[in-house]
């Protein structure tokens, strides 16, 4: 993966996340956030 297309991926996500906060409301963040630590949870199960 190039500098240039990280960036590009970068400003993109971080372009979801202020319009998502912004203009759609759909709390994505905080649904990612649940995600991630039910993710956690899981593989703390399985160590």
């Amino acid at each position: 993966m190039t500098t240039r297309l990280a960036l590009i991926l970068i400003l993109l996500i971080a372009g979801f996340f202020v319009l998502d906060h912004y203009v759609l409301g759909l709390n994505a963040d905080v649904f990612l956030g649940k995600k991630a630590l039910d993710l956690i949870n899981y593989l703390a199960f399985w160590r």
